[in-house]
């Protein structure tokens, strides 16, 4: 996350890359917290006019779906960021996914997966799709291992620069058609890869896919109140603060690690972060770390391309590794959607943008910024668990109140209203909207 007036290199700030309207183009938001309610109503009714023009569907797999044929492919690869690396050979099994339509041409997509990578094994996922009804090539969204090479993992996950064309391009983690294209219809390819001679055979257990065409706006109205007024749910309070300047290998803790802070609170509050054996490192190299499942999370979702923790896919695969845990990157078109998360029992983690004075209480700006989701007020108005914490190094101090109209503006707008779904596999999802489902 950044407190400067010019875009960092923090992963949400992506959104000014891809063309969308940032913060710099938003004015100050008036707004009271002690606002009167609106009346409540059901985002799984008819959508309202203003949301049928945010075009947002998700496609997931899993199970059965998820069949994976022989290893029949040989391929090489150096690890780039590996100095040592010498190229290595890898069997190789694909898995593709049905072709989707979603009904509208999208304009951005951002996969995710939850997979198992024993082993030196690692996984590639990839998009195609057909643009003016001529296929695109496949365009690499992701590289990745639940550990790095200094853990026993095989490679250092990473994303890949440098795919642009004429149709489209890869910012990170986020497929961005050009000006003037939009794809049809879309595609995942993943590939699994064991080193050859071994066993250590990655598996999947789900891959989707969030696509969307959203309009250039700076504002959205409030949204209606929805069902869950008044609940807030327990997520326990870290600080992204109290971590700075750790581990500069993995981006230097602090204003870096807003993703894999609000990520290890959503954990926490399911009773799936890592053990003490498996934070051990952390508490050796810092002995007095209250909180050293934040350092683990930061280290285990970190790309090393990207040089940063806020890879959203990779967020979200690392809470996939915890056990019995699902995980998954999607678009919310409201906070009005984002209530029935709430209701269901389900945290979400929201990227959002903001100038100082634009968001009431929290006392700084941001080209990009992660934080919890935790519930609402009587009247509507959200709560937080924000690791920015006032900037102050108090955990105490991450949970805060939001006014509704002022939030829904620094996320949907910036973002494109991004969250990281994270929840136990038996847990149910509420139900999506009937039209153009969305999770």
């Amino acid at each position: 996350m950044s407190h400067s007036p010019v875009p960092s290199l923090g992963s949400p700030s992506r959104r000014l890359l891809l063309g969308s309207a940032a913060g710099a183009a938003l004015v100050g938001i008036a707004g009271s917290a002690g606002a009167a309610a609106a009346p409540a109503t059901s985002p799984l009714s008819s959508p309202s006019r203003r949301t049928v023009d945010r075009h947002v569907s998700y496609r997931e797999w899993s199970g059965r779906e998820l069949h994976v044929g022989r290893f029949s492919g040989r391929r090489h690869y150096v690890d780039p960021f590996d100095p040592t690396a010498r190229s290595r050979s890898y069997d190789v099994a694909t898995w593709v996914s049905p072709v989707v339509r979603p009904g509208f041409g999208l304009t951005e997509l951002v996969a995710s997966w939850n997979a198992d990578t024993p082993g030196a094994s690692w996984v590639e996922v990839s998009v195609r799709g057909r643009s003016g009804g001529v296929a695109t090539k496949e365009y690499v969204l992701g590289r990745w291992c639940r550990y790095d090479p200094a853990q026993g993992g095989g490679i250092h996950r990473t994303s890949v620069r440098g795919q642009g064309d004429t149709v489209a391009t890869v910012y990170t983690d986020t497929l961005a058609t050009r000006s003037g294209h939009v794809l049809e219809q879309w595609q995942l390819v993943v590939r699994l890869m064991r080193p050859t001679g071994t066993r250590h055979t990655p598996r999947l257990r789900s891959v989707g896919a969030m696509a969307s065409a959203l309009p250039d706006t700076t504002r959205v109205p409030r949204s209606p109140n929805g069902r869950a007024l008044g609940r807030v749910l327990r997520v326990p309070t870290f600080s992204q603060e109290t971590h700075i300047g750790h581990f500069p290998q993995w981006d230097n803790g602090g204003e870096a690690w807003c993703s894999p802070t609000s990520t290890s609170m959503v954990l926490a509050y399911w009773g799936s972060g890592p053990r003490r054996d498996e934070t051990a490192w952390v508490t050796e190299a810092l002995p007095r770390e209250p909180d050293p499942q934040v350092d683990f999370a930061a280290r285990n979702v970190y790309d090393y391309t990207y040089d940063g923790a806020g890879n959203w896919p990779f967020n979200t695969a690392y809470a996939a590794t915890r056990p019995r845990m699902r995980a998954f990157v999607t678009r919310l078109r409201s906070l009005t959607e984002a209530e029935e998360f709430i209701a269901a029992g389900i945290p979400l983690i929201t990227s959002v943008s903001f100038k100082k004075g634009e968001l009431n209480g929290a006392g700084y700006g941001t080209n990009g910024h992660l934080m919890v989701v935790a519930g609402f007020t009587r009247q509507g108005d959200v709560v937080c668990n924000d690791p920015a914490s006032h900037l102050v190094r108090d955990n105490s101090q991450v949970r805060v109140v939001y006014d509704r109209e002022q939030f829904e503006n620094a996320w949907v707008p910036h973002s494109g209203g991004i969250v990281y779904v994270i929840h136990p596999e038996r847990h149910r999802r509420p139900r999506p909207p009937r039209h153009e489902r969305n999770w």
